[in-house]
């Protein structure tokens, strides 16, 4: 089954207001937020963010891995949709175990 959109937006949005404590609570996270312009995380927050994402989501989201594949422009302009996208395709993709034995 896909994994929600909604639901991980709602999730990284709760997991963001725990990481920056200063967001306006009436401020609505979106799909276009951006971390660096919007929401002006810093790298302390980037690695709070990712310990959360790993215990929320386990192994399966490698959050490390995806940014490191960003190059600096991209990751200047990484938006909250994005990450929402990584996870949704992390969570509905068969862990690599799965996918090794199913090549066999």
């Amino acid at each position: 089954m896909p994994a929600d959109h909604d639901t991980i937006l709602t999730e990284i949005s709760q997991m963001l207001r725990a990481v920056l404590p200063g967001i306006d609570p009436d401020e609505e996270i979106t799909m276009d937020t951006s971390f660096r312009d919007d929401l002006e995380m810093e790298s302390i927050d980037v690695i709070s963010l990712a310990g959360r994402l790993q215990a929320r989501y386990g192994d399966s989201v490698n959050f490390a891995q995806f940014v490191a594949g960003l190059d600096v422009d991209s990751l200047r302009a990484l938006r909250v949709g994005e990450l929402v996208e990584h996870i949704s395709a992390a969570l509905d993709s068969p862990p690599a175990s799965v996918a090794q034995v199913a090549g066999q």
